[in-house]
């Protein structure tokens, strides 16, 4: 399970603000199931006033970039392969420029390419700042196990084989406890009964007159 776009509020004295985390994207999605790009630029705050472009683009192996998507100020999709396939997954404050595709198929393998213009308003000047993100992204039929439940798997076997191990040697540890104990009962038994009669009478404490 991966975290897609985090948003904490901290309250402190009747304050609230926002905490934009910047994470990469999956790079690995099933055939026939929709699949989010996840592009995050925590540059932007929320007291400044900015503009913000975003263009998306689709590199297939061995060939070249072509957009596929754009937002500036309203959402365009452009012809291609994707048409009618792509869905805008962006926040309001614009930090999360995120597209989905829907339906992926074998043949949507490739690098995806998020650039984000962002153009701040300030009272004196306008400072313009670029950043772009890429996504290595493959399409496999079906899913595979995911490698971190196999390691949880296997430490799960091996914690259950120690118990049960452990429980085994305490029960022949207190087995033979037991057994020792009901030896030395015994034997101190045995000693006592070997006694003879006659010392046994002498053992008795005389009674005087």
């Amino acid at each position: 399970l991966s975290l897609l776009h985090v948003f904490s509020c901290f309250s402190a004295a009747g304050f609230c603000s926002a905490v934009c985390v910047e994470v990469p994207s999956e790079t690995e999605a099933v055939q026939g199931t929709p699949m989010k790009l996840l592009c995050i630029s925590c540059m932007k705050r929320e007291e400044v006033t900015a503009s913000t472009v975003v263009e998306w683009f689709y590199r297939p192996e061995g060939g070249k970039d072509e957009p596929i998507y754009e937002y500036r100020k309203t959402n365009h999709e452009f012809p291609s392969r994707f048409s009618g396939r792509l869905q805008w997954n962006g926040s309001k404050d614009m930090q999360d420029v995120s597209i989905t595709v829907l339906n992926v198929t074998l043949n949507d393998s490739g690098i995806y390419t998020c650039n984000i213009t962002r153009e701040f308003e300030f009272e004196i000047h306008r400072p313009l700042f670029t950043s772009s993100r890429l996504i290595h992204l493959t399409v496999v039929e079906e899913a595979g196990e995911d490698f971190t439940s196999v390691i949880s798997e296997i430490m799960m076997y091996i914690l259950l084989v120690f118990l049960t191990l452990w429980l085994l040697i305490e029960m022949v540890y207190c087995y033979r406890k037991v057994s020792k104990a009901e030896e030395a009962a015994q034997e101190n038994a045995t000693d006592y009964l070997a006694i003879p009669s006659e010392n046994k009478e002498n053992c008795a404490v005389p009674v005087e007159e």
